[in-house]
């Protein structure tokens, strides 16, 4: 990897995590918790960082909808990953 991917990489992070900052307050706490939950446990590849990605469209959607973010994910964050992990697996598998 040379220093122009590494600069492109950070610029898409920023912009990535701009985009965290733009949500309303419990998306964002919820956003936070989530991603913190996947850099622990690891099991999954976040390098593309495309899983992250799609819950923030996910997010952004169910914002547009009106919908609270309980309302898009349940009250337990972990399985709400879990789930998530056992899905990009599958796909994967495919």
């Amino acid at each position: 990897m040379g220093i122009r991917d590494i600069v492109e990489d950070k610029r898409k992070w920023r912009a990535h995590m701009a985009r965290v900052r733009a949500l309303p307050t419990d998306y964002e706490i919820v956003y936070r918790e989530i991603q913190k939950y996947l850099f622990k446990t690891g099991p999954v590849e976040l390098a593309d960082e495309s899983l992250l990605s799609g819950i923030l469209d996910f997010f952004e959607e169910g914002i547009a909808a009106g919908k609270g973010v309980v309302e898009l994910i349940g009250n337990d964050v972990a399985k709400f990953c879990d789930d998530l992990v056992e899905a990009s697996r599958l796909q994967d598998d495919c």
